[in-house]
C-alpha cells in the first residue's frame, strides 16, 4: 500500500475484527498488506473516538491516579498556618501541571494534563485525552515533569479537580478563557463538587508573567480593563538568551515537551 493510498472501510472493518482478536498491529499489518505505522494510527483514533463517545454518554473509566508538580502541591494542598509572602526567589509557584489517568482496559491508560498558570491566566494548554500502554505512559510521566525539578506528587481526584476549576474561574473572573482545547479534556475530570475550593493568585491579586506564547499588551490591557491599573502585578520579557537560571524557564518548557511526545 502506498504513502498517498487511502485505507478503504473494509480494511479498517478488518483491523477492528482483528484487533479484537489480540493480534498486534504488525500482525495486522502483515495479514492485510498494510504499514504497521498505519495500522498503529488508526487504532489510536478509534480509541480516542471511543473514549469521547464515552465521555458523551457520561460514563468514565475509574481512575488510576493524579498527578501534580510537587511544589505546587506543598503550597496550594498542604495547610500553610502562616501565609507566605511572595517572592523573585518562588517565582515558579505560578505554573503547576495536573496529569489525571484513568484505566481504559489491561494494559491501556487514559490520559489529560493540564498545564495551569494558577497566577492569572488559568488553563495555558491541556493535552487528551490520550491512551498509552504502561511503557508510554511511564516515558510521558518522566518527560512531562522534567521541566519541574522537584518532580510530581500523587494527589487525589477531587484535589485534581480543585486545581484545575479555581484556576478556570480565577481567570475568568480576570476575563480569560480557558485553552480551546479545554472543551476536549474538561471531561476527564469528572463532575467536581466544588470543594476545595484553592485562592488563586499572588499576594491576593493576579501576577502575569508573560510566557514565549503569549500577547503580552493584549493580556496586560485586558487586567486593566477588568481588574483596574494597579490591581494587579506583571513581567514581561523575563528570560533572555543570556539567562541561566533554569527553574522558571525549564518549567515554561514543560508546555513544548508535552506538545512533542503527545
Amino acid at each position: 500500500m502506498t504513502k498517498d493510498k487511502k485505507m478503504t472501510p473494509e480494511q479498517k472493518q478488518e483491523i477492528t475484527e482483528l484487533r479484537d482478536r489480540n493480534l498486534t498491529p504488525k500482525q495486522i499489518a502483515r495479514k492485510l498488506g498494510l504499514r504497521a505505522a498505519e495500522v498503529t494510527a488508526y487504532i489510536k483514533e478509534q480509541a480516542e473516538e471511543k473514549t469521547l463517545a464515552r465521555a458523551a454518554s457520561g460514563e468514565l473509566d475509574p481512575v488510576v491516579e493524579c498527578f501534580v508538580n510537587a511544589n505546587c502541591a506543598d503550597y496550594y494542598l498542604h495547610e500553610n498556618p502562616d501565609p507566605i509572602e511572595e517572592t523573585e526567589a518562588n517565582i515558579d509557584r505560578g505554573l503547576a501541571l495536573v496529569c489525571i489517568t484513568r484505566k481504559a482496559k489491561y494494559d491501556r491508560f487514559t490520559v489529560c494534563t493540564y498545564l495551569l498558570d494558577v497566577w492569572c491566566l488559568g488553563v495555558k494548554d491541556t493535552m487528551g485525552p490520550r491512551q498509552l500502554n504502561s511503557v508510554e505512559y511511564k516515558q510521558m510521566l518522566d518527560y512531562a515533569y522534567q521541566g519541574f525539578p522537584e518532580g510530581p506528587q500523587k494527589i487525589t481526584l477531587e484535589q485534581a479537580q480543585a486545581l484545575v476549576y479555581s484556576a478556570v474561574d480565577y481567570a475568568d473572573q480576570l476575563g480569560f478563557k480557558p485553552h480551546q482545547d479545554f472543551q476536549q479534556s474538561r471531561f476527564h475530570l469528572g463532575k467536581w463538587s466544588g470543594q476545595p475550593k484553592i485562592q488563586m493568585g499572588r499576594n491576593g491579586k493576579p501576577f502575569y508573567i508573560s510566557g514565549p506564547y503569549d500577547n503580552p499588551e493584549t493580556i496586560i490591557n485586558i487586567l486593566r480593563k477588568n481588574v483596574g491599573e494597579g490591581n494587579f502585578d506583571y513581567m514581561t520579557q523575563l528570560f533572555d538568551d543570556s539567562d541561566e537560571s533554569g527553574s522558571f524557564t525549564d518549567s515554561l518548557l514543560t508546555e513544548t515537551l508535552l506538545k512533542e511526545l503527545l
